[in-house]
């Protein structure tokens, strides 16, 4: 039987309202990945239409729980970075990738700090230069459409987009570092959404879409990404990764639609969860 692989996802946890870690945790695991976890912060919601959220800074517990796995010698065969708080942690996390990577091992950055044209109100506005030298070390990263043009340093423009734009888009984030850049949020028309991968070293770039939902799902970037982590670290092909993510978080957020659940809540992934166990294991 082939070794289980093994991922640290570096996350918040939110203890209620699905996204990050309580995201990330289950959907890595249901793929047979054991999943570790470094937790930057603790929250008793998450921030996005909940007010009177508790909240704790972990900072300083990032580095000891490195050393500490680093003198056990645990090798890992991918790191998954999601929101980091501040420009502290970046540099933290970057320190913690150094010191546990193996030769093999693939770091996934996720540079949660944007959305719609407006780079969350918690970061200053420099704060995209610091996660573009996080993105520099990755094998791979997750932006959407405003992560993206931040950080290249442009501005944002509002789709329908056309192939030209997001391939050059696509292109210009991988000169960056990263081998492989998967872009979410793109669509052509009104009618879909979905999301595009590169790949530097084959040229290839592939689209994959759906039906778009109207409506605003709290937590389906983490979804996403932590499927397309769960499949990459299966050893699928990025095309078929990323089109297995779009389709999850899709039927996530159609099983919630469906049900009239409070969208602050999160998506309802776990109902696909044995779904995409399958998938992978094909």
């Amino acid at each position: 039987m082939p070794r289980q692989k093994r991922v640290a996802a570096i996350h918040d946890i939110s203890c209620f309202g699905r996204c990050s870690l309580t995201v990330a945790l289950p959907i890595i695991s249901a793929a047979g990945i054991e999943t570790a976890v470094i937790p930057t912060a603790v929250l008793s919601t998450h921030t996005g239409g909940i007010s009177g959220y508790t909240f704790r800074d972990l900072t300083e517990d990032i580095i000891p729980i490195a050393e500490h796995w680093k003198s056990l010698n645990l090798e890992f065969d991918g790191f998954y970075t999601g929101f980091l708080g501040s420009f502290e942690q970046i540099d933290i996390v970057t320190e913690v990738c150094e010191k546990l990577r193996g030769n093999k091992t693939l770091l996934i950055v996720d540079p949660v700090m944007a959305d719609n044209g407006v780079l969350y109100k918690i970061f200053p506005p420099n704060f995209p230069e610091g996660m573009r030298k996080l993105c520099s070390k990755a094998n791979v990263i997750i932006p959407n459409i405003t992560e993206a043009v931040f950080l290249l340093g442009e501005d944002y423009k509002e789709g329908p987009y056309t192939r030209d734009y997001i391939e050059n888009l696509l292109r210009r984030l991988s000169a960056l570092g990263p081998k492989q850049v998967v872009l979410t949020g793109v669509y052509f028309d009104s009618g879909s959404l979905g999301a595009a991968s590169y790949d530097a070293e084959t040229g290839e770039i592939s689209y994959s879409f759906e039906k778009k939902i109207d409506g605003y799902f709290h937590g389906t970037g983490d979804v996403f990404g932590s499927a397309l982590v769960a499949a990459l670290l299966k050893g699928k092909p990025l095309p078929f990764a990323t089109n297995t993510a779009v389709e999850f978080t899709v039927k996530s957020i159609e099983r919630t639609k469906q049900a009239g659940t409070d969208i602050r809540f999160g998506v309802n992934f776990e109902e696909g969860l044995l779904e995409l166990a399958k998938a992978l294991s094909e």
